[in-house]
This record gives structure tokens, sequence and C-alpha cells, in this order.
């Protein structure tokens, strides 16, 4: 595959995506789709729908994640999980083809055969119709910050409902562009801020520009717009959070290149790396034919340097912190 132009693959890709004038974004079919293959519950919502399962346990060696799951209990007033329960609703759209995607590329193209055009009213209609939904709504896709309008509409349709006290909404967002800043008004933004119940998490994809540009199929040059985007969303005053994909093609100096990394976290904000999980890649179905099996023992080796940089940066008392009170004021 060609290295993707992520500008121009972004705006084509937000054009397929959504309707401004009937406020409708483009959803992802699951129903039918290989990434049912790994979906733990039928699909739900017409097909459209499913039910994830955010699970705090990692494997030996990987720091536990408890995104969302500490953030949306804290909100909800709820006991600390260590299973959590969100409806996953997919955007159909996506400007980059990670390798380890679980969800299949022909799925992230903006293909209306399999997908459909659905409203914020809509799909809270269907969310409504589960019997005992979660408490939870996962904004995913995709790349949800390629119709960011999605968010907002969304929150604005939980508090028409006067739901917005009841349900945490979550949402994605891989570091690809600057749309969320660009295409809503400051009106939004400032609705977005003042949302109480609303958590969102930005991937940073590798720890330097070839394990970025390797997960990513984009211009190694990205790898350091990741960082200032981060910043730019922060400023907005956003509950911000960060995961990490560790898989690289090679480990010719993986210990330099996570010290590399944790220090540019820590220009951002010294805490950050506290509110920033890493996350280990398994195997899943789409995967089977894009599958780097050197890629997922590197990650193993940088783990163990993302590990000892965290120790070495921060005191036991600090890591203990609840994620959702690690302060990037």
């Amino acid at each position: 595959m060609p290295e993707i132009d992520t500008d121009q693959f972004s705006a084509r890709l937000r054009k397929k995506a959504i309707d401004l004038q009937v406020k409708k974004v483009l959803i992802t079919r699951l129903a039918g789709s290989e990434q049912e293959q790994d979906i733990q519950l039928p699909t739900n919502c017409k097909g459209y729908g499913r039910v994830r399962h955010f699970k705090r346990q990692s494997s030996t060696g990987w720091p536990e994640n408890p995104l969302p799951i500490d953030p949306a209990a804290s909100r909800l007033g709820m006991k600390r999980p260590d299973v959590l329960l969100a409806l996953v609703f997919q955007n159909a759209v996506c400007n980059w083809r990670c390798w380890y995607c679980y969800v299949p590329w022909p799925q992230l193209n903006g293909d209306q055969k399999l997908s459909a055009w659905f409203s914020a009213a809509e799909l809270i209609d269907l969310y409504l119709q589960i019997k005992d939904p979660p408490k939870v709504i996962d904004l995913s896709g995709g790349q949800p910050d390629l119709t960011p309008e999605w968010i907002v509409w969304t929150m604005r349709e939980l508090e028409a409902r006067k739901l917005s006290d009841k349900v945490y909404l979550w949402s994605d967002d891989n570091l690809s562009n600057d749309y969320l800043l660009r295409y809503l008004s400051k009106h939004d933004l400032e609705y977005m801020r003042n949302y109480r119940m609303y958590g969102k998490v930005c991937c940073f994809k590798g720890f330097d520009e070839q394990s970025f540009a390797f997960n990513t199929n984009a211009a190694p040059n990205l790898f350091a717009r990741q960082f200032e985007i981060f910043k730019s969303h922060m400023s907005l005053g956003l509950d911000l959070y960060g995961y990490a994909t560790f898989t690289s093609p090679q480990n010719d100096n993986v210990k330099g290149s996570m010290i590399s990394f944790v220090d540019k976290l820590q220009q951002i904000h010294h805490n950050l790396p506290l509110r920033t999980i890493p996350l280990e890649i398994r195997s899943f179905a789409p995967m089977k034919d894009r599958n780097d099996e050197n890629a997922t023992v590197i990650q193993s080796q940088a783990i163990e340097e993302w590990n000892l940089e965290i120790e070495k940066r921060f005191s036991a008392e600090e890591r203990r912190r609840p994620i959702y009170e690690v302060s990037l004021t």
C-alpha cells in the first residue's frame, strides 16, 4: 500500500461520512462483517451497534487499563469495576490504515454498501430500545474526529432526553487531524468543555517516527504532529486521556526512542504519561492477512522500557493516583 496522504485523504473521507444539512453520520454495519467474529455478544441496534467489554486486567508486564472504566465509574457514581460495558457505534471512515486495526479496511472507506446514515436522535432511539442498556456510549470508528460534530450532536441529544447525567459518553481519536478545532464553533467547543459526562482518548501510534509510519502507513513526519494535536485538544479543557501502541518493525534503539517519547509527552505536561495507557496489540480476525509477529515481539521490549521510565519519573504515590485525578492543568 502506498504511503497515505493524510490531509487529502481526510478531507475526502469527511465528505463521504457526514451530512451537515440533515445532521447525519455514516455508521458502520457490524452485523455480517468480518469484525463480528471478534464481538463477544451479538450485535444490536439493527446490526449497527455492539456491546464492548472494557477490561481492566492486562497481560503480565503491561499496566492495567482503567480507560474508560474509572473516569466513567467516577462520573456515574459507580463502584470501581474491573469490567465496564459500553454500547459502541463506529463511524465508517478512517484516514489511516493501522495494520493491527480490529476493523476490516473495507469498513473504513465510507462505503454505503457497508454502512448507513444515522442522526444522533436515531442512534439514541436504537440505544434506548436495548433492554437494560449500558450506561456508557462509545463513539468509535473509524476515526470519529473526521466527523467531530457527531460528538456534539450526541451530547445535545442525550441532554434533550434528560440522559446527560445518566449516560457517560466516550470517544476515540487517532491524532491525525485538527477537525475538532477546525469545524466546531466556539459555542460547540464551549458546550463540549462543559459537558460533564464526557471523556476523550487520543491514541499515539508508535514511539518514534519509524514505528509510527509502520503502524499507520502515514508519513513519518506526522509522528510529531500527534503531540501538537493533543496539546491543542488539551487547551480546550476537555477530560483528555492517551493510549499508545508500541509495535515496531525494528528494535535497534527501543530504549532511546522510549526515553524520547516520554520526554515528548512531558513537554506537553509533566503528568501526561500518567494519563497515557499503553495498549498491547493482540490478534483479531481482520488482522490475519496483515499480522507482523516481529512487531508484536518488539512491543514486549518497548513496554519494559516504558515501565522503567514511569517508575523513574513518578513516585509510587503518583502512580497509584486514579487516572481521572491526574491533573493536566
